[in-house]
């Protein structure tokens, strides 16, 4: 095993839980393998240190997973005698450490947040990940500046984001209308938690839904998904910086305390493609705001030879304020038809079963993982049950929806809120099937019985 000394705070858990007592702890508080011909390389110690700051040598180490980590060599290490074969390729990950690992492994190069439950995992980790990567890390005063601080640094060439939970995410909602009108690139993590106001700070919940596509005043571009797994957290994260670089909008990663908190064994996907493209060439007349052939008008970053404005005032081509009705009319409809003018390349669905099912199970997040295992189970017993889990919430998917739901008897939409997705799902199926919803708002999450009771009382 190895213990990295920079990363150890010296608390004294791995010699607490470890079994064989292989380690002590000396004056300076870092542990050491005074007893290493004990251990027999169960990794507990590995799993349990809050500091990432050991790895055991098995494969799946937490450590191990990336080629910038300091323990990558310890990925071909031999399997220990006696070890069962974990050879696969296979990581035990959480899913606030995915959404870090996905952003890396998307290029970020920039973070700045304010620590708030369920979300301080992200930070913690990225003050360790970012500067060995070459990047900036930066605890801000509040979420007000964490949020103007990405926008910042996404102007100036820097993939950035910064994370959240619900009370953090409406002080940042000003700055989100600003990145929206300015078309500025960022990415936004809410790690959703019971509301209104404090709530339930450790309290799972999905009642940022609609505050993530509304929050901020006036008509704007959004795009908003939900992982439901921790393998989904690490490439939508990914996913969500090439979005937002492609169509110059802040993108929202709408996640949950218990999809962030669960530790799964993944296979990380290879995400090379998602990568930053090469910057646009710039020009002696570049206009921020001048499209060329599209909806959505090339980004170059300060300090790359262009010299132009910036602001959240309507503006035009070249990003100067304007009141001229047919600057701002064309404006805000391109801002509208560069998101909602591509919603089939934006929007991802997952469907199970529902060519034949008369009623279709559809959701989102950790509510999708109980509707999955609510369908299977009333299939087995004869009951016609699909699935339709959403990856994409805004822009809303309302072609797909259409065309798999409106063949059911009913839909049931299953939300750790009060039925906030379930008005959408309503708006575009309208009277063609009932939409049923299944909604809790205790911090308990929704269970595949609570949905199992609904499909056989419609069926």
């Amino acid at each position: 095993m190895i213990i990295n000394k920079a990363w150890c705070k010296g608390c004294g858990i791995c010699v607490s839980f470890c079994p064989k007592d292989v380690f002590t702890q000396v004056d300076d508080g870092v542990p050491q393998a005074t007893f290493a011909e004990r251990c027999n390389l169960c990794g507990l110690c590995e799993l349990m240190c809050p500091d990432l700051a050991i790895t055991t040598g098995k494969v799946w180490s937490r450590a191990a997973r990336r080629s910038t980590s300091p323990y990558a060599e310890v990925a071909s290490w031999p399997t220990p005698p006696g070890s069962p074969d974990r050879n696969d390729g296979a990581i035990l990950m959480q899913g606030n450490e995915a959404c870090v690992e996905g952003a890396i492994a998307a290029g970020i190069r920039f973070y700045a947040g304010y620590p708030i439950t369920p979300a301080s995992e992200i930070a913690e980790m990225f003050s360790r990940r970012l500067p060995s990567l070459g990047g900036v890390f930066i605890q801000m005063e509040d979420e007000i500046a964490s949020i103007a601080a990405v926008i910042g640094a996404s102007m100036g060439g820097m993939r950035a984001m910064t994370a959240t939970s619900g009370p953090g995410f409406s002080l940042m909602q000003e700055n989100l209308g600003y990145a929206s009108a300015a078309e500025v690139p960022c990415v936004i993590v809410d790690v959703q938690r019971a509301g209104p106001s404090t709530g339930l700070s450790t309290g799972p919940a999905q009642g940022d839904v609609m505050q993530s596509r509304w929050g901020t005043h006036g008509d704007h571009p959004v795009i908003v998904l939900a992982p439901s797994s921790v393998s989904e957290t690490y490439w939508l994260t990914a996913r969500a910086f090439s979005l937002a670089e492609r169509y110059r909008v802040p993108v929202i990663l709408l996640t949950d305390e218990i999809v962030a908190h669960m530790r799964e064994t993944v296979h990380l996907p290879d995400v090379a493609t998602l990568r930053p493209a090469p910057a646009a060439p710039v020009g002696e007349k570049y206009r921020p705001y001048e499209t060329q052939g599209g909806d959505v008008p090339p980004f170059v970053s300060f300090g790359r030879g262009a010299r132009y404005h910036i602001t959240g005032l309507h503006h035009d081509t070249a990003g100067f304020s304007t009141e001229r009705p047919d600057e701002v009319g064309p404006l805000m409809e391109r801002l509208k038809r560069k998101i909602d003018g591509h919603v089939d390349e934006i929007a991802l669905v997952e469907e199970d079963q529902t060519a034949d099912a008369d009623v279709v199970v559809l959701s989102y997040g950790i509510s999708a993982r109980a509707a999955r295992h609510a369908v299977h189970a009333t299939r087995q017993v004869g009951y016609k049950a699909g699935s339709l889990k959403l990856l994409t919430l805004w822009p809303f998917p309302a072609h797909q929806v259409t065309q798999l739901c409106s063949r059911a008897r009913a839909v049931i939409v299953p939300e750790m809120n009060q039925g906030q997705l379930r008005l959408e799902v309503e708006r575009v199926i309208g009277s063609r099937s009932e939409v049923i919803g299944v909604n809790r708002v205790d911090g308990v999450p929704i269970s595949p019985e609570q949905i199992v009771e609904v499909i056989k009382q419609v069926c």
